[in-house]
């Protein structure tokens, strides 16, 4: 496993101009109460949502679809591409409420999912996942569901997220695994700084990625990088409660793709675990981390400020060796 620092201005400077997203106005428009959506918190709207997103992706033109005000009760989701258009709007003026009974949603792995899409935008509102009550279960021990990640974009381009609330995620809240083009900015994500496995941002199998002006308060990583990351810029972020931002954890298989050109810049830690990290098993791996710039960060009450550990084993459970001589440590490269 190596790790290798460097900086190159010019790079990001070209990555920014080339990240594209359509961005042509919508002309069709569609409201979920016209699909029976009910925004009084109780009636189950998922139905509606779907019929919604359907008549969205048929369009052959551009298309909005609209949330109003209030509280949407929904079911796990799946919104699946081959749209005949490319810029499919959701506007989101009210909250999406995931079903209190933590069982209803069961094994599902994700609560609103996006599969093969190109060219979603999702823009303000909140998702409300109540996952309180499945943290207390985990909390005694009581055999439960893992939980569902609240929003998640597998295999998908040219993606907007702009001014969303996550609240309360039963896992992580938002992921983007397999992905391209990604813009993230003025997102908030909270939740306790003792619920688990909640990280806020997580990317993997993804590159060109942006995360700007953002808030994350959670249990976990503010921002987890795995497996072929390439080109992530993260600005403006402030983090805490959390084990903050975490490269990693890397190295499981000994056939793994490697973390490439990733900035993190102008970041701000308040009372979390960690500040900047980055994180492998003991093992080998022809996997690598390269290319990364940590750039003025503020740290506030933070445990380890910076921490580079090539032990990871969280539990100390069957921990691969602690120590391998054919694993190289990392290497600073200075302009």
């Amino acid at each position: 496993m190596a790790i290798r620092f460097f900086s190159t201005h010019l790079y990001w400077s070209l990555l920014i101009l080339s990240i594209y997203l359509h961005a042509s106005d919508a002309t069709q428009n569609y409201n979920v109460l016209k699909f029976g959506a009910k925004g009084n918190g109780v009636t189950d709207s998922t139905q509606a949502f779907i019929k919604a997103w359907a008549a969205a992706c048929g369009s052959e033109e551009s298309t909005t679809i609209y949330v109003p005000k209030g509280r949407y009760l929904l079911g796990s989701m799946a919104f699946k591409g081959d749209c005949k258009n490319s810029d499919i709007k959701i506007h989101i003026d009210g909250t999406l409420v995931a079903p209190a009974d933590y069982r209803i949603l069961g094994q599902a792995d994700n609560w609103l999912s996006f599969e093969g899409v190109s060219g979603v935008s999702i823009i303000g509102g909140a998702l409300d996942a109540k996952g309180t009550a499945l943290w207390n279960y985990k909390e005694k021990g009581t055999k439960c569901p893992n939980g569902a990640t609240s929003l998640s974009f597998t295999n998908s381009n040219n993606i907007k997220i702009n001014g969303l609330l996550s609240l309360n995620s039963r896992m992580f809240h938002i992921v983007f695994n397999g992905c391209q083009n990604v813009r993230v900015e003025g997102v908030r994500v909270i939740a306790a700084g003792d619920s688990p496995n909640t990280d806020g941002i997580h990317v993997q199998l993804t590159r060109n990625v942006m995360i700007k002006s953002s808030s994350i308060k959670t249990g976990d990583d503010c921002i987890s990088i795995g497996p072929r990351t390439k080109n992530l810029w993260v600005e403006r972020v402030t983090c805490g409660p959390g084990h903050g931002i975490s490269i990693g954890s890397l190295a499981k298989d000994m056939d793994e793709e490697g973390v490439q050109n990733v900035t993190i810049k102008n970041t701000t830690f308040i009372g979390t675990q960690n500040g900047l990290r980055i994180k492998s098993w003991a093992r080998p791996s022809n996997g690598f981390v390269q290319g990364i710039r940590f750039i003025d960060a503020v740290m506030r009450n933070v445990q380890n400020p910076i921490i580079i550990d090539q032990n990871y084993c969280p539990h100390n459970l069957n921990c691969p060796g602690q120590v391998r001589k054919s694993l190289k440590l990392f290497t600073i490269i200075e302009d």
